[in-house]
């Protein structure tokens, strides 16, 4: 079964608590805190598989979370790191956010891999709060919890040519013949209900090709069958433009047939207008081919574009337009190679396709924001702060006081006074609320 978009739900493994505990062993009557740290949580990665033809795998499965890191225990023992979660997804994959349609990532590449969520940060065991004050901390970290993303996955093939066309011309034919796929043929509109992707041997050359489901007029708009179809051919390198020389069941226009599908490709994606073209009149062993065949070779060379005559039937023509198509595809190949490897001279390669190897967790350019939202109320934002509010130990006095001398620390009991902030003030950061102080100290 072809499927080739769906959604994912995502969440990395929530991180480990870390363990507050004391030594305690025979002849040791003041030991000093030995608990481990917590382990992060698992991340998830997709990873492109070149094995993989479709999203089918996703079909009935939408949401996944990897494994949890585990908590810390005494005698320094620290919890182990949960385990990441790699999802496999066809080379030719675009990854969005679900929620903002935002491309966050295109896999293009077999093996390369995405990072979609980081697992949660394990916590701190308190031989990390030891300071010349503060002999025995009675306090840990919490576990970060694991963060959640929503997907939109949409496979685009990877192919050197695309075939399109009118229902009925022949495309499935034509790729029937040159390669070995043997997609289901009929004489009547629509047969092909999914791409058909084929490896095409000329001599020493080769190519992939690709029979797209027959395109109407109106196709970008929704009509048809091959609306959900069209986001294959930007891949495409070469479009192989079949036009059927019989006239069809109603005797048809065929240049006007190919102005319609022209018209449909553009305005799906205005960047196709400069695509390499051919053009090809199928069933040449029709009656009245002739003619067509001499009225479509005289429009398209008027636009300076290679036009051959074939039958899908018979072979006639069909060695010809190959070698013309593979030696087209192998130069493009060429020149694709050489402005990839001046990317990487100019340093602009890394700039342009790193987003493509991981998404980097983002970060607040600044630390914190204060937002005040009236009535004496005041929003802090940002990562950092964030991460401090959700791993403190909440039913502990002692964890509480550590979190406030931090956050004064990082400055923003500063930035809460320029805010206009004053004693007795909320301060709201995630789902906690304080009573803003003023002349926290830290002892650290």
């Amino acid at each position: 079964m072809f499927l080739d978009q769906v959604s994912l739900y995502l969440k990395s493994g929530d991180g480990g608590a870390g363990c507050k505990s004391f030594r305690r062993e025979k002849h040791v009557p003041k030991g000093g805190p030995d608990g481990g740290d917590g382990g992060d949580g698992g991340s998830i990665y997709l990873v492109a598989d070149a094995g993989l033809s479709s999203l089918v795998d996703y079909r009935f499965k939408h949401h996944f979370k990897a494994q949890r890191g585990t908590h810390g225990k005494g005698s320094n023992m620290h919890g182990a790191r949960g385990e990441d979660l790699r999802l496999p997804v066809p080379v030719g994959t675009v990854v969005h956010d679900l929620d903002t349609d935002e491309v966050l990532g295109d896999l293009v590449v077999d093996g390369q891999e995405l990072l979609i969520v980081e697992g949660g940060h394990g916590g701190r065991g308190n031989p990390h709060f030891t300071t010349s004050v503060r002999r025995a901390p009675a306090f840990a970290e919490l576990g970060e919890p694991g963060k959640e993303q929503s997907l939109r996955l949409e496979l685009k093939l990877l192919a050197d040519v695309a075939l399109v066309g009118m229902p009925s011309v022949g495309k499935s034919s034509l790729i029937a013949r040159i390669s070995a796929v043997r997609p289901k043929i009929a004489d009547y509109p629509f047969t092909t209900l999914i791409p058909n992707l084929g490896v095409v041997k000329v001599g020493d050359k080769s190519f992939v090709c690709a029979d797209v489901p027959g395109l109407i007029e109106g196709a970008h708009q929704g009509k048809g069958l091959g609306h959900a179809f069209l986001r294959h051919i930007e891949r495409s390198a070469v479009i192989m433009h079949i036009v059927d020389l019989s006239g069809g069941f109603e005797d048809r226009d065929v240049v006007n047939d190919y102005a319609i599908i022209e018209n449909e490709l553009l305005q799906h994606a205005q960047e196709l207008a400069d695509r390499p073209r051919i053009i090809v009149g199928n069933k040449l062993d029709a009656p009245g081919a002739d003619a067509r065949s001499a009225q479509m070779r005289q429009h398209v060379e008027a636009f300076d574009l290679p036009y051959f005559e074939i039958s899908a039937l018979t072979g006639e023509g069909i060695d010809t337009l190959l070698h013309f198509t593979a030696n087209m595809v192998h130069e493009l190949r060429i020149a694709a190679a050489a402005a990839e490897a001046k990317l990487r001279e100019n340093q602009e390669f890394e700039a342009r396709y790193i987003h493509r190897e991981r998404l980097v967790a983002r970060r607040d350019a600044e630390p914190f924001v204060v937002t005040d939202l009236g009535g004496g109320t005041y929003q802090v934002r940002g990562d950092a702060v964030e991460r401090m509010v959700v791993q403190t130990e909440w039913e502990n006095e002692e964890a509480i006081l550590y979190l406030q001398r931090r956050l004064a620390k990082v400055g923003l009991e500063k930035a809460l006074i320029e805010a206009g902030a004053g004693v007795g003030d909320t301060v709201r950061i995630l789902d906690r609320e304080f009573e803003f102080e003023v002349g926290a100290t830290d002892d650290d």
